[in-house]
């Protein structure tokens, strides 16, 4: 299982990197934090927040749970979508932008095409997941990139 903890946006710990996160018992682990081996209180838990509260090395911490589709969505820029709005858009997988369909300026609406993007020998067409307004074009017909970089901004 892979599961991301995020505390204060800052610090991150990877259950997936972390097999000594050992349960005590009443809501106790052993674990590693900076190198050192603490232990982790779970003080509550909000399932429909994805979120902890813990206290750790003697400081209490709100912890986000972000599961390997939290993570994607991450990844992909699409976490800031709200209310249909769309900030950015960054690439799914690593690839070669075959076509940019969109100039700075121009209103995007929910499904509209944006680029294309070919990735193992196959064109992906990239559609916009909500609506918005082209600010700047990080890449350019050519190039390639990785998963994760940022493709298109929104204002």
């Amino acid at each position: 299982m892979s599961l991301k903890f995020e505390v204060d946006e800052q610090h991150f710990f990877d259950a997936a990197d972390h097999d000594n996160w050992i349960p005590l018992g009443n809501g106790k682990f052993h674990c590693l934090h900076n190198g050192k081996k603490v232990v982790a209180e779970v003080k509550s838990i909000s399932p429909n927040n994805k979120s902890i509260e813990i206290r750790l090395a003697g400081h209490n911490y709100k912890v986000q749970v972000q599961d390997k589709l939290d993570q994607l969505i991450k990844e992909m820029g699409l976490e800031n979508i709200e209310d249909g709005k769309l900030d950015a858009v960054h690439a799914p997988m690593p690839g070669m932008v075959l076509e940019i369909l969109v100039e700075p300026g121009q209103k995007i609406e929910t499904g509209m095409d944006l680029l294309i993007l070919e990735a193992m020998k196959m064109e992906n067409v990239i559609q916009a997941s909500g609506e918005g307004v082209v600010s700047n074009i990080s890449i350019q017909k050519g190039a390639a990139v990785d998963k994760g970089q940022l493709l298109i901004e929104m204002e």
